[in-house]
């Protein structure tokens, strides 16, 4: 965890090899209901989502997210509070990692869980599609 909170939030690729226990070292017994909530939502929000590979990133104030591997943006749609809008796959696996967490946070009332979703937030907040992903959550 970070201790300067003047310091920006960086995000980086997990390594090939680190995968296998990098979601249960960030969501540990929540891992597989983690994972596959993170797929739900994308999958609830974005009617031309069909699957496909995902990049997991380690953030450096102890958080993380997953994001589809892809060039194409993705269309958002919210109906809980009317956001549409266009984003990259990035963001759009930002606000599925967030939707997630926040999820995951509410049913295992853990301080774990709430944790991550906030160290996420902190990073989406200084991405530079701030606006959408802030839009698509709020």
């Amino acid at each position: 965890m970070s201790s300067n909170t003047d310091a920006a939030v960086v995000a980086s690729v997990v390594p090939s090899h680190q995968r296998s226990a990098f979601l249960p070292s960030h969501l540990g017994r929540h891992t597989i209901i983690g994972e596959a909530l993170v797929f739900g939502w994308l999958d609830r929000l974005c009617i031309d989502y069909n699957g496909g590979m995902w990049d997991f990133y380690s953030l450096s104030n102890g958080g993380f997210y997953m994001a589809p591997i892809d060039k194409k943006p993705f269309k958002i749609d919210v109906p809980t509070n009317g956001f549409s809008g266009e984003m990259s796959a990035d963001a759009a696996g930002i606000v599925a990692s967030l939707f997630a967490l926040c999820d995951l946070a509410n049913r295992a009332g853990e301080d774990k869980m709430i944790n991550q979703y906030h160290w996420l937030r902190d990073f989406a907040i200084e991405h530079a599609e701030s606006r959408l992903i802030m839009g698509a959550i709020d």
